[in-house]
C-alpha cells in the first residue's frame, strides 16, 4: 500500500471521521437555524456557542482530569483583553487575533498550571479563586492600559462583502462562534480519545496508580490546565467581539462560579454536557429578566435573581440527575432501549465525544 494512503488512513481515523461528520451536520443545521431567527436570538445563539468553548475546556480540566478551577472567568478575561489590546489602533483580521488571544491565555494557564500541579482539593480551588479575584483588579489598577472600570471597546465584526452589505452583524458573529465551538469540540473529543486523554483520566481516578504506571502526574495536570486555559482564552476573545466591550465587571468571580455550575448541571466529564450547561447559562438570565419585569421586583433582587436560579437548578440537578442533564438523558435513552427490546445502558453521563462505547 502506498505510504501516502497509509498516512491518510492514520489521519482520518473512524473516530475523527465520525466527529467531523457530526460537526459538519451540526454546523449546517445551526446555520440554517440562524438564518431563520431574529437578531436577538442570533445574539443568544452566539453566546451559547462561546460558553460551550469555555465550559468544554473547563469540563476537560475538572470533569476529566479532576482539577477544580474557580478561576476560568479570569482566563476568559485574558483572552478578551488580549483581543481588545490587539485591536486598539489596529485593524487586524479575526484569523490572527483569535490564535494570539488563545495563546496568551494558554501561557497564563501554563504558569498557573505549574503552581496548581502542587495543590490539591480546596487549596487548588482557593488558588484559582484568587486568580478570579485578582485579574480583574489588575485591569482596574492599570486603567491607562486596560481602560479601568469602563473597559476597552471592540469594533463589531463586519461580514464579508460576498454575504451582502445588509448581512446582520449578529448573525455573522454567531456563525463565527458556532464554527469555533464545533472545531473546539472536535479537537477536544479526539484529544480525549488519544493517549493524552487516557492519561488525564488515569490521573483523575488515582494519582498514585497513574504514577506507578509511568505517567508524569504533574506534567499531565499542567497539560490539562494549558488546554483548558486555551479554550477559555478563545471563548474570551469571541466574547469581546460579541459584547463589543471588555470590562472587569464582565469577568468577576460570579462568571467563574457560573461556569462551574454549568458543567455540573450539564454533566461532569461530558463534552456534550457542556452544551446543555451553556444553554442553561445563557437562557436563565433571559428568563429571570422577564420574571423580574413581570413581578416588578426591586433592582437589587432582580440583579441577583439569576444567581439564585443557578443555585436552585444546581441543587435540583444534583438531587434528581446527579450525573447532569447529559447523564439523565442517557439514562432515559437506556431505559427506552430496554423497553423496546434494546440493551439497557449503564452509562452514567461520562464523556460523549471521547468514548466510542459511550461509557
Amino acid at each position: 500500500m502506498p505510504a501516502s494512503v497509509v498516512r491518510w488512513r492514520l489521519l482520518f481515523t473512524p473516530t475523527l471521521s465520525r466527529h467531523l461528520g457530526l460537526a459538519l451536520g451540526a454546523f449546517i443545521v445551526l446555520l440554517v437555524l440562524s438564518s431563520q431567527i431574529g437578531a436577538y436570538d442570533d445574539y443568544n445563539l452566539a453566546a451559547v456557542a462561546i460558553f460551550v468553548i469555555a465550559t468544554a475546556g473547563l469540563n476537560l480540566l475538572t470533569g476529566v482530569n479532576g482539577q477544580l478551577s474557580l478561576g476560568h472567568g479570569a482566563l476568559m478575561a485574558v483572552g478578551a483583553y488580549s483581543t481588545s489590546l490587539l485591536l486598539r489602533g489596529h485593524d487586524l483580521p479575526l484569523i490572527l487575533v483569535l490564535p494570539a488571544s488563545l495563546t496568551a491565555a494558554a501561557l497564563v494557564g501554563a504558569v498557573f498550571g505549574v503552581a496548581a500541579a502542587r495543590l490539591r482539593g480546596p487549596y487548588l480551588a482557593g488558588a484559582t479563586l484568587a486568580l478570579a479575584v485578582g485579574l480583574p483588579q489588575i485591569a482596574t489598577r492599570y486603567s491607562h492600559v486596560f481602560g479601568g472600570e469602563e473597559g476597552l471597546t471592540v469594533a463589531p465584526q463586519v461580514a464579508p462583502a460576498w454575504l451582502g452589505a445588509d448581512f446582520p452583524p449578529e448573525r455573522w458573529i454567531a456563525w463565527i462562534a458556532i464554527a469555533a465551538a464545533l472545531i473546539t469540540m472536535v479537537l477536544l473529543g479526539n484529544l480525549l480519545q488519544s493517549s493524552v486523554g487516557r492519561r488525564f483520566k488515569a490521573v483523575r481516578d488515582h494519582e498514585a496508580a497513574a504514577a506507578l504506571a509511568g505517567i508524569n502526574v504533574a506534567r499531565t495536570q499542567v497539560v490539562a490546565f494549558v488546554v483548558s486555559a486555551a479554550c477559555a482564552g478563545l471563548a474570551g476573545s469571541l466574547f469581546a467581539y460579541w459584547a463589543g466591550l471588555t470590562a472587569p465587571a464582565g469577568f468577576g468571580v460570579a462568571l467563574s462560579l457560573q461556569l462551574v455550575s454549568a458543567i455540573v448541571i450539564g454533566g461532569l466529564g461530558s463534552l456534550s454536557g457542556a452544551v446543555w450547561g451553556s444553554i442553561v447559562l445563557v437562557f436563565v438570565p433571559a428568563l429571570t429578566g422577564g420574571m423580574a419585569s413581570s413581578f416588578n421586583l426591586p433592582s437589587a433582587v432582580g440583579n441577583n435573581l439569576p444567581l439564585l436560579i443557578y443555585g436552585a437548578v444546581l441543587v435540583v440537578a444534583m438531587l434528581v440527575v446527579p450525573y447532569g442533564i447529559d447523564g439523565g438523558l442517557r439514562r432515559l435513552l437506556g431505559l427506552a432501549r430496554a423497553r423496546w427490546g434494546g440493551a439497557a445502558s449503564n452509562h452514567k453521563g461520562v464523556v460523549d465525544w471521547d468514548d466510542p462505547t459511550g461509557g
